[in-house]
């Protein structure tokens, strides 16, 4: 059995991912079927190779693949494909690819930089059901939250011109998408990122807390997005407010995500 497989697939999945993304840009320029019809079967091929690598990198490592930062990336990465072609299926809107694509793409840049090494034997801090609890449903949330963000690039980015309204969402179905997403993944980053986290601490490390840098952008990004629900649900964060504020939280998450690699900490290894 080919060991690098599940690599030879991302790297396949991340090209035709890169190929949709630029067939998309095609279609949002001249507006041509053909080209957003190209765009969504390059994307689903991506989607195919990107569930296979996993599939086989969970085979070979008799694990879910969550165990690193490459894992936890790719994973992250498959739930936001996955959200878009439910969107898609949902609404039929091509025009969507034109910002999801790139943010996608540009956290596959972001994974295909980090070591891609398969751990057969997880460390002793990472044999709990409390891990995959935590780590699963922050990758699920966190998904929710960059497809909330391709929805208000999409808001800042539309015209106002009346010929653009056959081939752009209206402002108030991406208002919808943006808050929807939030309201989707603020819960299960609740629970996962932050209980469930806590939980794992305790039982790995013997204590709940410890201000470790990836604990600490946890938090931040929970305020965050506990702020912009609390003043959303008030009828005060609204539009194009609520767009910025949506890829305000996709670099916090990125950010985020990074921080450990500088900033070392209990999570150094994810």
């Amino acid at each position: 059995m080919n060991a690098t497989l599940d690599i030879d697939l991302f790297w396949m999945g991340f090209w035709l991912f890169l190929l949709s993304f630029l067939l998309y840009v095609v279609y949002a320029a001249v507006r041509g079927r053909w080209a957003g019809l190209a765009a969504t079967a390059a994307f689903f091929a991506a989607f195919a190779f990107l569930t296979a690598g996993l599939v086989f990198r969970w085979t070979i490592s008799t694990h879910p693949p969550l165990s690193n930062m490459y894992e936890y990336s790719i994973t992250m990465s498959w739930i936001v494909a996955l959200f878009f072609i439910l969107i898609l299926i949902k609404y039929r809107r091509m025009i969507l690819g034109v910002v999801v694509s790139p943010l996608l793409v540009m956290v596959l840049v972001m994974t295909s930089l980090l070591p891609k090494e398969i751990s057969r034997q997880l460390m002793p801090a990472l044999q709990s059901y409390w891990f995959y609890i935590h780590v699963s449903l922050a990758a699920v949330s966190e998904g929710a939250f960059i497809v909330a963000a391709g929805g208000g690039l999409v808001y800042l980015v539309r015209g106002r011109k009346k010929e653009e309204e056959d081939l752009f969402p209206t402002t108030d179905f991406l208002e919808e998408l943006i808050s929807r997403s939030i309201r989707i993944g603020y819960p299960l980053f609740t629970v996962g990122a932050l209980f469930a986290g806590a939980v794992w601490a305790k039982s790995a490390w013997g204590s709940f807390w410890s201000w470790d840098p990836k604990e600490t952008g946890s938090l931040v990004v929970w305020l965050f997005y506990t702020l912009i629900l609390h003043q959303e649900i008030r009828g005060r964060w609204k539009g194009k407010k609520l767009a910025v504020l949506s890829l305000a939280g996709f670099l916090l998450i990125i950010i985020s995500f990074l921080g450990n690699l500088f900033l070392g900490g209990l999570h150094a290894y994810i």
